[in-house]
């Protein structure tokens, strides 16, 4: 047990000097943003996707591209249009002529098989092929045909969305939102980052960026993560705090019932567990703590409580009804050994 002990600790004091060559090789081309890409990291490390919701012009798509390079894996991307169709992500069967004459179908990949997906403006697509995605994100595979084909690991899908033109767009489902991991916010930068950002990008240098994990690497990093503890305590905050969002639960104050007419689901707290856990590892902890599931907690609450007409004409979005729940909600008593 000693020895597992100190094997594991070793590999947390390494995953955590990853993490912060890989923060600083991003910082080389992304200036601030430090949680937007903290998110997406702690979604990669625990194999979960991103929804990033920003207006343009916010290096949503140079974030994700960089990130591609510096893990050394295979990035595609896919720019979301009313007329695409669900094979041209997926893929199609195309009729091919052999060299005995013989006519036979032969499956082309589409882009969505890759390691990292970057879906842009994932709502300016339709439904149906929004749809296309649900499956290679929840099975990681896709079915064309009668044929199911895998999908390489390890696979992310990392989509944008512009909050202001919502003219002509295709809001995702609650079923597709659910699949995401995080609903990360990005934001405008700060005064001092954005004078760095204008003096980095009109000056014309050119930036390199290391390559530090492979595409093994992460797979083994991601069960690595996973042995990470989450006492009793922690699970038992988890479980009150995602039965806390829903307005018909025994748990729900009082502004939830009158703000709210959804909550969450139990993937919201497998997902609270999950990036408590990411978080805990690239600070190089064994365990997680409750802080750890508050740090987390909006990304992945705010897509998945829906606010009512109340909420709104009180300026209450989500994330206010979130921030509001973790100050409301007990932290459970530790148990004391005689």
């Amino acid at each position: 047990m000693a020895a597992e002990k100190r094997d594991f600790d070793e590999f947390l004091e390494k995953f955590k000097n990853h993490h912060d060559l890989m923060v600083d090789e991003l910082q080389k081309v992304i200036i601030g943003q430090h949680a937007v890409i903290d998110q997406i990291l702690a979604a990669i490390f625990t194999g979960g996707h991103c929804l990033l919701v920003g207006v343009p012009g916010l290096a949503k798509t140079l974030i994700v591209s960089t990130i591609a390079r510096i893990l050394d894996a295979r990035f595609k991307r896919i720019q979301f249009t009313p007329d695409l169709m669900p094979s041209d992500i997926t893929g199609t069967n195309v009729l091919e002529e052999t060299d005995s004459g013989r006519r036979e179908f032969r499956f082309v990949q589409g882009p969505v098989f890759t390691n990292i997906l970057l879906a842009d403006e994932i709502n300016r697509t339709p439904p149906k092929t929004q749809a296309a995605l649900l499956q290679a994100m929840q099975e990681h595979e896709v079915t064309v045909g009668q044929q199911t084909y895998r999908l390489p690991e390890p696979f992310f899908v990392i989509a944008t969305q512009n909050p202001i033109e919502q003219e002509g767009t295709y809001p995702l489902p609650e079923a597709q939102l659910d699949r995401f991991m995080f609903n990360v916010k990005v934001d405008y930068p700060s005064f001092e980052e954005e004078q760095k950002i204008l003096d980095a990008t009109t000056s014309g240098e050119k930036v390199d960026i290391r390559k530090v994990l492979t595409s093994k690497s992460i797979i083994f990093l991601q069960r690595q993560i996973n042995q990470i503890e989450a006492t009793p305590r922690t699970i038992q905050y988890v479980a009150h705090l995602v039965r806390a969002t829903r307005p018909s639960d025994k748990f729900a104050p009082s502004f939830v019932k009158e703000m709210v007419d959804w909550g969450a689901g139990p993937r919201a707290g497998q997902y609270l567990i999950a990036g408590a856990k990411a978080t805990a590892a690239m600070d190089g902890r064994p365990s997680i703590s409750l802080d750890d599931v508050r740090q987390v907690a909006v990304p992945v609450l705010r897509h998945r409580v829906s606010t009512n007409f109340q909420a709104q004409a009180e300026g209450m979005a989500s994330e206010d009804v979130i921030e509001r729940l973790l100050k409301n909600v007990p932290e459970p008593p530790i148990k004391k050994y005689e």
